[in-house]
Formats: C-alpha cells, sequence, structure tokens
C-alpha cells in the first residue's frame, strides 16, 4: 500500500505539472489569458529554457519516486526518471500540433470571411484581414494582434504580414500572406477568385488531415493501450509471489530496465509512422 501511495502521488505531481494552474478550470483559464497575451510581452527565451528544465527537473523526481517505490533498487528508477524528463518537452511539442490543428481548420473560414469584407463589403484588404483575426482560434489570435499594432504604426503592410507569418509558422499562412500582399501591392488582381481558390485549397487540405487522423484514432488508442498494460502489470507483479523483493534483485533490474526501454522504443516508433506529413513553407523570407 505504501508503494501505491507513492505511485499516486508521483502521478498527481506529474499532473500538476502538465496542467499548469493546478486543475482543469484553472488550467482553461490560464491558457485563455495566455493566448490573450501579445507575443511582445511573452517571457523572454531565458526564462521559458528556465520553467522547461524546473519543469524536466520535478517530473524526474516524480517518476523516480514512482518508479523507486515500485521497483526499489538503482536502475530501473534512474531509467524511469530519465524518460519522465522528457514528459515536458514532449508536451510542448504536441501543444504546437493542436494549434497547427487549429490554424488548418480555421483557414478556410477565415479567407471566407475576408473574401467577404473585401469583395462585398469593401474594406481594405489590412482592414479584412485583422478584422478576421479577432474571430481567429485563441492560439492565433495574439499574432494578428501583433500585426494589427505593427500595421497601425508604420502603416507598412508587408511588415506586419511578416511579423503575422513569423508567429504563426503555417505552410498555408504563408500562402495567404503572399497573395494578399501582391493583392495590396499591385491591386486589379482577381482577389475574390484567388482567396476562393486559397479557401478551397485550405479546405481540402484539413478535410484530409481530419480524415487521416479519423482513421487513425483505433491505432491511436491501442498504442495508448498496449503502452499502459505493462504499467498495470508491473503493480500486480508487486503481490505476486517476493513481489519488490524481485524486482530489487540484480536481474530484476536489468529486466525492469529492457521493459522499460522496449516500451519506450515501440512508444516511440509508433508514434513516428502514424506522424502525418506537414507541408513544407516556402515562403519564408
Amino acid at each position: 500500500m505504501t508503494a501505491l501511495a507513492f505511485i499516486a502521488a508521483g502521478a498527481a505531481g506529474v499532473w500538476l505539472l502538465s496542467t499548469p494552474g493546478g486543475g482543469p478550470a484553472t488550467s482553461a483559464a490560464w491558457r485563455r489569458a495566455s493566448a490573450r497575451r501579445s507575443p511582445s510581452t511573452a517571457p523572454p527565451t531565458s526564462v521559458l529554457l528556465l520553467h522547461g528544465a524546473l519543469a524536466g527537473a520535478a517530473t524526474a523526481v516524480a517518476a523516480w519516486i514512482g518508479a523507486w517505490a515500485l521497483f526499489g533498487g538503482v536502475v530501473a528508477p534512474a531509467l524511469v526518471a530519465l524518460l519522465g524528463a522528457a514528459i515536458p518537452p514532449c508536451a510542448v511539442t504536441q501543444r504546437r500540433r493542436r494549434r497547427a490543428v487549429d490554424s488548418w481548420q480555421a483557414w478556410p473560414r477565415l479567407l471566407a470571411e475576408i473574401r467577404v469584407l473585401v469583395a462585398h463589403q469593401g474594406r481594405s484588404i489590412p482592414a479584412a484581414l485583422f478584422a478576421a483575426g479577432k474571430h481567429a482560434p485563441d492560439a492565433m489570435r495574439p499574432a494578428f494582434s501583433e500585426a494589427a499594432r505593427t500595421w497601425s504604426l508604420s502603416t507598412d503592410f508587408e511588415a506586419a504580414l511578416r511579423v503575422l507569418k513569423t508567429s504563426l509558422a503555417d505552410p498555408t499562412a504563408d500562402a495567404v500572406c503572399e497573395t494578399l500582399l501582391a493583392a495590396h501591392q499591385i491591386g486589379g488582381v482577381r482577389i475574390d477568385a484567388r482567396l476562393r481558390a486559397l479557401a478551397e485549397a485550405a479546405q481540402a487540405e484539413a478535410a484530409a488531415r481530419s480524415d487521416a487522423r479519423a482513421k487513425q484514432a483505433g491505432a491511436r488508442f491501442a498504442r495508448s493501450f498496449v503502452a499502459s498494460v505493462p504499467a498495470f502489470m508491473a503493480v500486480i507483479g508487486l503481490s505476486i509471489g517476493r513481489g519488490r523483493q524481485a524486482y530489487e534483485s540484480g536481474d530484476g533490474q536489468l529486466l525492469v530496465a529492457f521493459s522499460v526501454l522496449a516500451v519506450a522504443a515501440c512508444w516511440l516508433w509508433a508514434g513516428r509512422i502514424m506522424a502525418i506529413p506537414v507541408r513544407k513553407r516556402v515562403f519564408l523570407q
């Protein structure tokens, strides 16, 4: 029971680290506040790196406590702690992927709104872009706000679009910005037809990616389920035979370390083969 209590405490610590604010409600409020915050007021890189290092260290300690309570010894807890330290970077990568998915799904609607504002309401291209940006997903709004601020201060649409492209770092955003910049600078182009074509292309890409993820739903569930089975078997092993004493032996530590490495390798390999390819950016300058 003591071992299970240590494991529960370690799992609770990891959960608190992965949800800023301490719970689902406060975490959601924290994410909304972060989304509203302007990129110019975002923490510097050194602070972000420090927070990442502290989160990795805390997660490693929690993982070590849980592994030591379950397996004892030195080798297995050290290996689990090393893998646990990789949880915060993986969580950051996952949030970036979710942001990219939101961007792919939002661009068709944003392009349709820009097209309506330009073609039917007679607004200028910059005004239509920044007006549509107010209705973008929370993760994209800071980029639009910073670009709108740049436009209002300098009236340099190219500089504002450069800020937008840098903040979003999305191939669809690059194509949209280049199209709008050409229409704004040259004029006389069929912006309505071009925006309609971009919206259709973005819609087709978003639909294809959504379909691919839907087809992978079963495989992703199986990946998580199969990875959790060894953990449950390890907990059950505490009540079989000598339990923890067998885990603490030299052979037990080596077998546990091999099992942990095998599960981690299979998890990474499965995630790699199921990754949906990302279209490369071509308008980087």
